[in-house]
């Protein structure tokens, strides 16, 4: 199974009423990282497919509803492995992160061993949580789609 040059970022929410809360997620490592499910596509997968398989395998969620967002951003390729970088090329400095929001009906959830942990917050909760721009960037993008007709 080949890496593909490319992320995605995937945001679960749960609306329950007017009330949306987004599932945030601990990384085993490094410690204490606080993001949203994210991954790499393999073989020929598609972001959306990529997006779908990654929330199964890091969330145990098969059933989610998924939209892309508008939002990209990119990341250096020096975080992957010199190994990974020599398939892609060395001269591929940056990879685009793809962001995808996906909606559940529960909150249950069964991470995966890259994870610590997970909880349900609102938005500022997540927002203030969250260590990457690129997360913070999507969730704002997919709550105000979620919220902007409830004003």
């Amino acid at each position: 199974m080949a890496r593909l040059p490319y992320q995605v970022l995937v945001i679960l929410y749960l609306r329950s009423g007017n009330r949306i809360r987004y599932c945030i997620f601990e990384r085993e490592s490094p410690k204490y990282q606080v993001q949203f499910i994210a991954g790499g596509g393999e073989d020929n997968e598609t972001p959306l497919q990529a997006a779908i398989r990654e929330v199964f395998e890091e969330s145990g969620i098969n059933n989610a509803k998924f939209q892309q967002l508008t939002s990209i951003c990119y990341i250096p390729t020096n975080i992957f492995s010199e190994s990974q970088r020599q398939i892609w090329g060395m001269d591929v400095f940056v990879i685009p992160e793809y962001s995808f929001g996906a909606e559940v009906k529960s909150e249950s959830v069964n991470i995966s061993n890259e994870h610590i942990g997970f909880k349900w917050v609102s938005y500022d909760e997540a927002i203030n949580q969250l260590k990457w721009d690129s997360n913070k960037t999507a969730l704002f993008e997919l709550n105000c789609k979620l919220t902007m007709n409830e004003s």
